[in-house]
């Protein structure tokens, strides 16, 4: 083989890596949420991969040139069948039961570390070649070898994060990466040739690998979103998880019966109706389904809401799907929608507000640096109010505590509640803190019960929280 013809499989190869291990983080998130344990677990379990498939290539490297040449091929087969069936797999581990940090550590290894390992597997028996095809200069071909595997991982990391994963969705990525995989084969000569009948079935199974389908109705690089429909009423899920529901008849039209369908939501404007003025401009960091700010608005005609949400495709997906929040996305001029993360228009806004609605999800917890000290320092000067923020955590959880932490050192009246435990163990956990005394209120809706949680110490951006284990 030619140096740059091998060079280039090198950093092809690579990219193909890169690109894989991102999508495998994405792909995780429908099943377990999206944290710092899951992207850890990935990023340790394919690095793990291409340590071994580097060192087992090494080994293979050095036997006769058409024997190597003849494994390295099947090994980039068997990489190319193993990427693209990587989320059927997974999704098999999750229906028989992975649950928890447990089962998500053994779905992580068995579905993404035999790809990881045989990716890597060629690139010992290539970088052989590179030096061997200019005698005399074998450290610069080294070098360029080290260099192109460098780049091919910037490359990959690119290709997921900014047009596979956005514009492919994260099944067609894992097919796109065995495919690449497979023509790989056809540029590593040596030995007996005829590998047509192999590549041809395997890029069949490839090809079947799409047939169940993408992993959710709309994917884009922050969410997978679906909507579905029963009962008489729509919901919005991002990585299964409720976002909203709404009330509709048979016509799938909105339903003139009770606005408010999930339970956190109903106890969140019970407290928020009874605190805030009719003219009050308030914040909502999480915008979702959009539920809250279509009620707001809709029982306060002087009131004005600015919403942030970060991804613009749950914005889009909630005003085709909802129509009572749709409604309010496309009429009502009192609702200010900003596609941003929260933490960043929380930092950089001038603007002021009565109150604050913490709601933002990614996946099934609070993304980390919205619930930290700095955080809501910050919103103390931007927010004369009450700031309330909904958490799905265990009773007494450590997310919970840690929350509550945070507020009693700001605030000097903080309520919790908490609404009823889910078969899994966890309850929305509604905290409400406020520079003045809350008032009582009359009933709790939705099954919600005042609970008390244990002193903790606050998150910080120096410490702060790190999912659900």
């Amino acid at each position: 083989m030619r140096f740059w013809e091998t060079v280039g499989l090198i950093l092809v190869l690579s990219a193909v890596g890169l690109t894989y291990e991102i999508a495998a983080g994405r792909v995780l998130a429908p099943f377990f949420g999206t944290s710092l344990v899951t992207w850890t677990t990935v990023i340790a379990t394919v690095l793990a991969g291409f340590s071994l498939g580097s060192a087992l290539g090494g080994l293979i490297a050095e036997r006769e040139r058409d024997v190597a040449a003849q494994i390295v091929r099947r090994a980039l087969i068997a990489t190319a069948l193993l990427m693209a069936l990587s989320p059927t797999i997974l999704s098999i581990l999750y229906g028989l039961g992975a649950r928890n940090t447990g089962g998500m550590i053994l779905s992580v290894i068995v579905a993404f570390f035999p790809a990881s390992v045989l990716v890597s597997f060629p690139s010992p028996y290539l970088a052989k070649l590179a030096v061997e095809a200019r005698p005399g200069r074998e450290g610069s071909s080294l070098g360029i070898v080290l260099a192109a595997g460098s780049l091919g991982a910037i490359v990959g990391a690119i290709l997921a994060g900014f047009v596979a994963l956005p514009l492919l969705g994260s099944a067609l990525t894992f097919a796109g990466c065995g495919a690449i995989a497979l023509l790989c084969v056809l540029f590593v000569r040596g030995g007996p040739q005829s590998i047509l009948g192999v590549i041809a079935p395997a890029g069949l199974i490839i090809a079947l690998g799409l047939t169940n389908g993408p992993v959710c109705r709309y994917e884009s690089s922050l969410s997978c979103i679906d909507v579905g429909q029963r009962n008489g009423e729509v919901r919005l899920f991002s990585d299964r998880i409720t976002q909203a529901a709404e009330r509709i008849n048979s016509n799938g039209a909105q339903s003139q019966e009770g606005a408010l369908v999930l339970r956190y939501t109903q106890m969140l404007w019970a407290r928020m109706s009874l605190d805030l003025p009719t003219d009050a401009n308030v914040l909502f960091v999480g915008g979702g389904g959009y539920t809250l700010p279509s009620q707001l608005l809709s029982m306060r005609p002087l009131a004005r809401a600015v919403a942030v949400e970060i991804d613009p495709l749950i914005t889009a997906v909630a005003k085709e799907n909802l129509p009572w929040a749709g409604s309010v996305i496309r009429n009502n001029r009192r609702l200010e929608i900003v596609h941003a993360d929260g933490r960043r228009f929380i930092n950089e806004t001038e603007r002021q507000f009565d109150a604050v609605v913490m709601d933002a999800f990614s996946s099934g917890s609070v993304p980390a640096h919205l619930v930290t000290l700095e955080t809501y320092q910050r919103l103390r000067e931007i927010v004369a109010g009450p700031i309330y923020v909904n958490l799905i955590d265990k009773p007494n959880g450590r997310l919970a505590r840690g929350t509550q932490a945070i507020l009693t050192q700001l605030y000097p009246h903080v309520t919790v509640v908490m609404g009823p435990v889910s078969a899994r163990g966890y309850a929305n956990i509604i905290l409400t803190a406020s520079p003045t005394p809350l008032l009582p209120l009359d009933r709790m809706p939705g099954e919600f019960t005042d609970t008390t949680l244990a002193a903790s110490r606050p998150f910080t951006d120096n410490r702060g929280w790190i999912g659900h284990r």
